[in-house]
């Protein structure tokens, strides 16, 4: 038998539930939660350049109908390209291409790991940490890598040269250990 509402209230008073609750939104900030800043905010414009302008004429007409929503990663995709990273406002722009709300698109670009909410490095160092690069030390390849770069896991080097991120799986499992940079894979590095 469950518990009563009044026996769970004397077991976490309204403190401790209310504590936990500030420590969630607090680590939350980590899970790709959207804060205004200097250089992330919706009153900085986006436009599409006039070459992606054509690119996403020609993306809209592959799709039917009813259906251009599916456009909605390739637009990310060359939103981020054009900027270097995704933008709240770019986002904002792609909702209003494909007219759907803009929580769709928030949806969408914080859980592909692919799609990059904050300034990048021009080069991007993705290291795969999953099960079977990290059987073959991956580990070592993020401390080389971080101390080639002079950059922690997770932060941009201060020369704004290179972004790490310990990533999951890319898919290159048979040729474990491995890691990207930018569109390019590096595989079998022992």
């Amino acid at each position: 038998m469950f518990p009563s509402l009044c026996t769970i209230r004397t077991f976490f008073n309204y403190k401790n539930i209310r504590g936990l609750q500030t420590s969630i939104i607090r680590t939350s900030d980590q899970l790709f939660v959207h804060r205004d800043s200097e250089v992330d905010n919706p009153s900085i414009p986006f436009e599409f350049n006039e070459a992606n302008k054509k690119r996403i004429e020609a993306l809209l007409k592959i799709y039917p109908e009813g259906h251009k929503r599916g456009a909605m990663i390739p637009l990310l995709d060359l939103a981020q390209r054009q900027h270097g990273w995704l933008p709240i406002s770019a986002m904002h722009k792609v909702a209003e291409i494909l007219n759907i709300p803009r929580m769709r698109v928030y949806e969408v670009a914080t859980f592909y790991t692919m799609f990059n909410r904050r300034p990048m490095g021009k080069y991007h160092v993705q290291i795969c940490t999953c099960t079977p690069c990290w059987l073959r030390d991956s580990d070592s390849i993020v401390e080389a890598v971080t101390k080639a770069t002079n950059c922690k896991v997770g932060e941009m080097s201060a020369d704004k040269l290179f972004t790490v991120s310990e990533v999951e799986c890319l898919g290159a499992c048979a040729n474990a250990p491995m890691f990207q940079v930018n569109d390019d894979y590096y595989v079998c590095l022992f």
